[in-house]
């Protein structure tokens, strides 16, 4: 499989249907396929050859596709960088993964000025912004517009099609490396499980690096859908753009699901056309996921669980399991088409239907690796198997429950507990936003139970009401032993995961 044929296919079926909107820039795919032929002409003549890291630090834009296809076409493998990082950190993406090229935009031009003395790899800087041209940057439309197009160097199979890096919240980014294969078969799985056809409409409204939104961009390239575009998710950009492009299809993360249901903007906005929202990266509350059907009624929701390591998808909950009442609307579904999924204890065996263990799986989805990195690889792939560091069980229908990460389980009096439960009980109490529950250092318990709580706009819990409301849901062992309120959100990473390392670093220091 290869990544590029999604295009060939659209240009086949679809040349002269709208790709992409963006602005005020439209396309066909006829016209998509001529500027990503172009670019890979250009990067050609850059120098970038077969799998050599080309990369992206930019918010969402219609060029950021037009980069995804190119640097495919040109045979070479893609480095989308995560855009939240600190400038040290995205230095150290950079450097490490030895990308020749770097694609930035308006609002990243400043900080790559700032790191690229730091980078000796690092070759040339394509600007595909807006503004003024940045000293020492090539202007990306003169690249295209400079250059014949390419022949499609047809990289396929178990060739390198990207480094992905991970997240870094439970310790330093490592850069996974996936192939052709990999990223094929997770758009394979998205196609049924999201409805796709062509006349499907998607909204890129979160991070355009991150491989859950990857994924959907592929799928609807396959089908010759359209891609509308936002640089980053704003509630007032996401609905104009829903009303304008008639949206059919987004993927959002559950902390912008929660802003976007809380915002009282959703009365009286024009979402008619909207149909399939897609939700991941991070566990989703009960609560906050039926505020989210009943705010939305017309939309059928998918869940997708999985991690970067499996390219991105191991189980997805079909629409059909979102109703209230549902014994289904907790688990993260089912495994995803061709992937095994296998509850397993620490020795690598099987346990038992309903039985806690880590959530391991295999398929051609699966990471080739860790760049560079053999030993993590040995620890993470074992006898082809993926262990995520997730713990979780699997029901007699083959659905799989996520309990916890098993670096964020909490164990207190000898007692483990699952800070993913903790959170769910909190955010039943209505005056809740967001939450995340964490471990603290205890002499007395080894963890205790520490909730950090955002509260809604006139809410006015206190501490003894959230240990009282959650007495009620949880045992009296799981309950908080310390509440801390804080107004500003809680700190995201570039996927919108909370991240509860640097949670964890505040609260010690």
């Amino acid at each position: 499989m290869r990544i590029t044929q999604t295009l060939r296919r659209a240009v086949q079926t679809r040349a002269d249907a709208t790709a992409t909107i963006c602005g005020n820039r439209e396309q066909t795919w006829r016209e998509l396929r001529d500027r990503v032929a172009r670019l890979a002409g250009a990067l050609h003549g850059l120098g970038v050859q077969a799998e050599d890291r080309v990369a992206i630090l930019a918010l969402n834009s219609d060029r950021y596709l037009e980069y995804l296809y190119g640097v495919s076409w040109a045979g070479a493998a893609a480095n989308p960088v995560n855009i939240r990082l600190a400038p040290p950190e995205i230095a150290y993406t950079l450097e490490d993964s030895e990308s020749r090229v770097l694609f930035v935009d308006d609002a990243f031009a400043p900080v790559v000025a700032q790191i690229r003395a730091q980078l000796p790899a690092l070759e040339h800087v394509v600007f595909i912004g807006d503004g003024e041209l940045p000293e020492g940057c090539l202007a990306y439309e003169d690249l295209i517009a400079n250059h014949a197009p390419a022949a499609e160097a047809e990289v396929r199979g178990d060739a390198l099609a990207g480094l992905f890096y991970t997240g870094g919240t439970t310790g330093k980014s490592k850069g996974v490396m996936l192939s052709h294969d990999a990223i094929v078969y997770n758009m394979l799985n998205m196609l049924p499980m999201l409805g796709y056809d062509q006349t499907a409409v998607y909204l890129h409204a979160a991070p355009m690096f991150h491989l859950a939104d990857m994924a959907n961009t592929h799928a609807v390239t396959a089908v010759g859908g359209t891609h509308c575009v936002i640089p980053r998710f704003d509630i007032d950009a996401l609905l104009a753009m829903i009303a304008r492009g008639k949206v059919t299809h987004t993927m959002l993360v559950p902390t912008m699901i929660n802003m976007l249901v809380s915002s009282g903007k959703l009365e009286g906005a024009d979402i008619a056309s909207l149909r399939r929202m897609l939700y991941g990266a991070s566990p989703m509350p009960e609560a906050l996921l039926l505020r989210a059907m009943k705010a939305l009624p017309g939309v059928g929701f998918v869940q997708g669980y999985g991690q970067t390591e499996a390219a991105p998808v191991v189980t997805l909950l079909p629409a059909e399991a979102h109703y209230p009442g549902s014994d289904k609307l907790t688990s993260a579904g089912v495994p995803a088409y061709g992937v095994d999924v296998a509850i397993m204890d620490e020795a690598g065996s099987e346990v038992a239907t309903g039985t806690v263990g880590e959530v391991c799986a295999r398929g051609l989805n699966i990471m080739q690796g860790y760049w560079k990195r053999p030993e993590q690889t040995a620890e993470t792939l074992r006898d082809g198997w993926l262990r995520t560091g997730d713990l979780g069980y699997m029901d007699g229908d083959g659905y799989v429950f996520i309990v916890d990460r098993a670096k964020d389980m909490i164990i207190s009096g000898g007692e483990n507990i699952f800070s993913v439960e903790v959170e769910g009980a909190i955010y039943q109490h209505p005056d809740v936003q967001e939450t995340a529950v964490i471990g603290l250092p205890s002499e007395q318990w080894g963890e205790a139970v520490h909730a950090v709580i955002v509260l809604r706009e006139g809410g006015t819990a206190t501490e003894a009401d959230i240990i009282a409301h959650c007495r009620g849901l949880i045992a009296d062992y799981k309950l908080p032993r310390s509440i801390s309120f804080r107004e500003e959100a809680l700190p995201l990473s570039g996927a919108g995961k909370i991240l509860k390392t640097e949670l964890r670093k505040e609260l010690a220091g």
